[in-house]
């Protein structure tokens, strides 16, 4: 007869009932919040990060290139045409024994009579046509980039004349 009865709820379940999804709303509520917060956080970050990139671009577009251009630009004709120029002999050159016997610019040997130019400092030798390009539009040595000039805020190195 009463077989097919319901059952029947305590009172105490049903209080055990609305505390756990009570704990779980709590539980939700802390995640979500700290999601919030960890989203706030990238953010500012991200903002902090992209203010700095900006302002370092903005800096490396104006600045360096000014400095770069004014002391790499090459050296004025009658600079150049005052550097040392000698004529090779394969056994010296210039009272220098010789540790190479072709020009770095153009990679062709040397031959007795070629005309030379020797760059002060740093004694590096090269065919005069040759060194003569390379200073136009440089002012270093191309072997070792030792600076033949520097900028204005610096002495220039002594140029010897030739003997």
């Amino acid at each position: 007869m009463d077989k097919f009865m319901p059952p029947t709820q305590s009172p105490t379940a049903s209080i055990s009932s609305v505390a756990s999804n009570g704990a779980s709303l709590d539980f939700n509520v802390i995640v979500i919040l700290a999601a919030m917060l960890c989203a706030l956080v990238c953010a500012l970050g991200l903002n902090s990060m992209l203010k700095c990139v900006v302002r370092g671009t903005h800096r490396a577009l104006t600045q360096p290139v000014e400095w770069v251009a004014s002391f790499n630009s090459g050296l004025q004709k009658k600079d150049m045409v005052a550097l040392p120029t000698s004529t090779y002999a394969s056994s010296t050159l210039s009272g220098l024994p010789t540790s190479t016997s072709n020009c770095a610019i153009c990679l062709v040997d040397f031959s007795d009579g070629d005309r030379i130019r020797v760059l002060p400092k740093c004694n590096h030798h090269f065919h005069v046509a040759c060194i003569d390009t390379w200073l136009l539009s440089h002012s270093s040595c191309p072997t070792c980039r030792h600076q033949l000039k520097y900028n204005d805020s610096q002495e220039p190195v002594e140029i010897v004349t030739a003997t």
